[in-house]
């Protein structure tokens, strides 16, 4: 009963909030990303890009397992 919960839970959270996430964050990223080849040290930002646009993947892997948030 409680991954049913967590399955819930998760779905909210990739529907309401993951996609909308990475869809704002992706422009950013791919404004972002051929600067690395002149700063390479932008490559720490846009590395945490790629993990806020991979959001709504980590959502539903989560959601699949039934995992508790914390």
């Amino acid at each position: 009963m409680a991954k049913a919960l967590w399955f819930i839970i998760w779905l909210v959270i990739l529907l309401i909030f993951s996609f909308w996430i990475a869809g704002f964050i992706a422009f950013f990223y791919i404004i972002l990303y051929p600067i690395t080849v002149c700063i390479p040290d932008l490559s720490v930002v846009t590395d945490f890009l790629l993990k806020c646009i991979q959001f709504p993947k980590i959502c539903a892997e989560n959601m699949m397992e039934g995992k508790p948030l914390f």
